[in-house]
């Protein structure tokens, strides 16, 4: 008796990505329409995966274009933008052979991926190093100036020296290290992009505490940035202790910022 289509859109659910073309294999003699849509739909599931896999080898361009240094370190930040909380930056040294799939801009990325990313990379890099820099800092010195700073402490704060930095952007004053910036770096590097991951995700599990303390802003879901709820709350309650007083200064009045 053949299987019921039940039973083999249970198999195709359960099994791995890798297995599916053994059963595209076992199963494509089968004529019945439901079976032809399991197989369908698995077919364009193994596609994407493809996809995913030749996406991931473009952005090992830069590490194996320089390959014949030892310490690769991807740096990224993020939260240059918002009125609130700090900078974060993020250094990532990955092996030679690391092969992980869907590293990407962490714009780009679902926050339920982002966070299965995180733990991915916490486990197979050669060392992961943060960095911070306050609102009180980015106030005395600027923002450019506070995302440099992180990006220095999120260099030294690795467990294994690097000998060549890559760069989303920018090139960091005060670092005796060579570096290559990269214009959209977070899209194009494999280290750059698994960077901006964990200072993003590190950022936002900051801000989802910080909406704790501070509750009348949303913080857990605008991470301090410009959302108009964001916004109509500092115009009613004043800024608090992790507001940016050189960002806000169109949305409260000068002696609300004292």
């Amino acid at each position: 008796m053949a299987e019921s289509i039940g039973t083999i859109r249970e198999k195709f659910q359960a099994a791995a990505i890798e297995e599916l073309p053994a059963l595209f294999l076992q199963y494509e003699q089968d004529e019945r329409a439901g079976v032809r849509a399991v197989l369908e739909k698995g077919r364009k599931k193994f596609s994407a995966y493809e996809a995913e896999i030749a996406r991931c080898e473009k952005l090992w361009q830069y590490e194996r274009e320089y390959a014949s240094y030892a310490h690769i370190c991807g740096i990224d930040e993020v939260g240059r933008g918002p009125l609130a909380g700090p900078v974060v930056a993020g250094a990532v040294i990955f092996p030679k052979d690391c092969n992980i799939l869907y590293i990407n801009d962490s714009k780009k990325l679902s926050e339920k991926k982002r966070e299965e990313l995180y733990d991915v990379i916490m486990e197979r890099a050669v060392a992961v190093g943060l960095g911070y820099s306050t609102p009180e800092r980015i106030d005395e010195i600027n923002i450019l100036q506070a995302t440099y700073e992180a990006m220095r402490q999120a260099i030294a704060n690795l467990q294994v020296a690097p000998d060549l930095l890559l760069n989303d952007a920018v090139t960091i004053p005060q670092v005796d290290i060579r570096q290559v910036p990269i214009i959209k770096g977070d899209a194009k590097s494999i280290s750059i992009g698994a960077a901006s991951i964990m200072a993003k995700v590190t950022r936002d599990r900051l801000m989802v505490q910080y909406d704790e303390v501070y509750p009348e802003y949303g913080f857990a879901s605008n991470k301090g940035y410009g959302a108009q709820t964001h916004i109509e709350a500092l115009k009613k309650y004043g800024p608090c202790p992790i507001h940016r007083r050189s960002f806000i200064t169109h949305f409260c009045e000068k002696e609300g910022l004292n």
